[in-house]
Formats: C-alpha cells, sequence, structure tokens
C-alpha cells in the first residue's frame, strides 16, 4: 500500500489569509498536491486571545514557537488596540483564487477568537448565530454552501456538532484522532461525517530540542501509516509565512518518499459511499501534546 497524505488548511488571520494563502497556493501547485482551505471569515480579533494567557502550557508553548515573529505585532495587537479588520470583506478575492486554482474551501469559523474561545459556553443559540455568519460569508464570497468546517482550535461539542448537522455539511473536521468516524457527543450520535487530524501540527513540535527543524520532515515521514489516510492541519500564517521553508521542505520530502495527496472531499464521497460502515466513535475534550488546554479528540 502507498503512504497517503491529505491537507487541511487552516486560515486564522486576515494576514494570513493576504500573505500565506497566496505562497501556500504556490507551494502546493508546484507539486501537485490538493489541500482543504478553512477560512476564518469574519472580524480578525487575534488581539484578544492574550487571555489564554492564564492557560496551562501556554507561555512555554509562545516561547517555543516565536508567535510575535510569526504572527506579527499588528496582527497581535487586532481587536485590541488595532481595529478588527473583517477579513472575509477585505480577502475575498484571494479567497476565490484559491477555488479557481483547484482547492477545496470550507469553514474554519466566523470570529476565530469566540468560536476558540467561548464555543464551550456559548449557548445553542449563539453558536448557530456564529456559524449561521460564516456560512452567509461564505455564500457571499464563493457562491454557494461550504460543503465542510474545520473548527477553530479544535472547540468542538454537542452543541456545535448540532449546527453542523443542521447545514448538511459532505463532512467535517473537528477533532484529533486515528480514522473517520461519527461522532457521538452526551451519549448523541451526529450524522456529520468526522475525519480527524492524525498527525501532530508544526507548532505542536516546532522548538522542542527533540524536533530541531533539520529533523522535523523526517520526523513527520516516520509517522506516516499505511493502514490509513493520514490527515496533517498546517497553518497558513506558520507554513504559508514563518515556516514556509520548512514546510517546503517536507513537500519535497513527501515527494521524494512517493507519498500519494489525496482530497478530503473525494475520501469523504468514498467513505459515504458505503455509510453503514462507517463507526461512531466517542467525542471527548482531552490535553494533547505540545498544545495548551483541551481540544475535541476522538476516545480510544
Amino acid at each position: 500500500m502507498s503512504l497517503r497524505l491529505a491537507l487541511k488548511v487552516d486560515v486564522d488571520t486576515d494576514r494570513g489569509t493576504r500573505e500565506g494563502v497566496p505562497d501556500m497556493v504556490a507551494d502546493l501547485k508546484e507539486i501537485g498536491a490538493p489541500a482543504c482551505f478553512l477560512f476564518s471569515l469574519g472580524p480578525d480579533q487575534t488581539g484578544r486571545a492574550i487571555t489564554r494567557v492564564l492557560r496551562p502550557g501556554f507561555f512555554k508553548k509562545v516561547s517555543r514557537t516565536s508567535v510575535v515573529s510569526i504572527y506579527g505585532v499588528r496582527t497581535l495587537l487586532n481587536g485590541t488596540l488595532l481595529p478588527a479588520p473583517h477579513i472575509g470583506r477585505r480577502n475575498a478575492d484571494t479567497m476565490r483564487a484559491v477555488r479557481d486554482a483547484g482547492f477545496e474551501v470550507g469553514i474554519h469559523c466566523y470570529n476565530h477568537y469566540r468560536w476558540q474561545d467561548y464555543v464551550q459556553t456559548m449557548a445553542i443559540e449563539e453558536i448557530r448565530a456564529e456559524f449561521v455568519a460564516a456560512r452567509a460569508e461564505f455564500v457571499r464570497i464563493f457562491g454557494g454552501e461550504a460543503p465542510t468546517a474545520g473548527a477553530a482550535g479544535w472547540q468542538s461539542n454537542a452543541r456545535s456538532r448540532e449546527v453542523y448537522d443542521e447545514a448538511n455539511l459532505l463532512y467535517a473536521s473537528d477533532t484529533r484522532g486515528a480514522s473517520p468516524f461519527f461522532p457521538r457527543v452526551d451519549g448523541k450520535v451526529f450524522k456529520t461525517l468526522e475525519i480527524p487530524s492524525t498527525l501532530p501540527t508544526f507548532d505542536e513540535l516546532m522548538g522542542r530540542p527533540e524536533y530541531p527543524d533539520e529533523k522535523i520532515a523526517a520526523h513527520y515521514l516516520s509517522l506516516l501509516r499505511e493502514d490509513r489516510v493520514n490527515v496533517l492541519t498546517i497553518h497558513a500564517e506558520i507554513e504559508g509565512m514563518g515556516r514556509r521553508g520548512l514546510f517546503r521542505e517536507l513537500l519535497a520530502a513527501c515527494r521524494q518518499r512517493g507519498v500519494e495527496f489525496i482530497r478530503l472531499d473525494d475520501y469523504a464521497k468514498q467513505l459515504l459511499a458505503n455509510r453503514a460502515a462507517i463507526p461512531v466513535g466517542d467525542q471527548v475534550m482531552a490535553e494533547i501534546d505540545g498544545r495548551s488546554g483541551v481540544v475535541a479528540v476522538q476516545a480510544g
């Protein structure tokens, strides 16, 4: 069996959309690799995420990943000392260019800060309003409903899953796990297929002594498994900007190894052709190595 890899691109910020996305599109097209770009579509309030300083492990991660050098001072002030730019209104042409280049597009969120930091405490009406706003902006930009979504910060719960089901998505990618499943949360099974990210992200490895830059590409290759579709979440602000050179090294290493890049929507359609064979799995919140706070994970 060949090694298969699907790429999911989370686009968190105005700058990441404007600068990181076009460079990432160019790098992916250079080797003929597909990817699914998930866009933040509303105001960029990245600066307000400073409230995360109270989370265990936050300072350790900041010191490892050089947040200021990657995101830039301007982005880290958005929504606080500087006005929050509206990502969708400012970058619609850039987003449409991604679709026109043949890549998948979908929803990451409306307001990244609000979803990542507050979705666990929001009532379903608030979550629905947030996602409906994202859907409306997606329709305005692309002319049709989004086929997929992946939650900001892997923050998901039964209420957000219900809102996803209402949107009739082809699939979602909200969790960290091992294989596709229908999520069961608080005892309820939801109908939207979940395709979890199976690999660690760059920012979970960067700056750790056991993963120096020159060994990261080889480490990723060592993690790829032949018995499943491997799914890697990448970020426009990291792999498309601050660590673009390292991302290009990874792409080159994958091409040299003969890794087959696949589209997530094609994979989802293949799975859903035999819907009865897709297992139900519990979705829980848990810590994962290299990331502060808790995220949605596939139990077991």
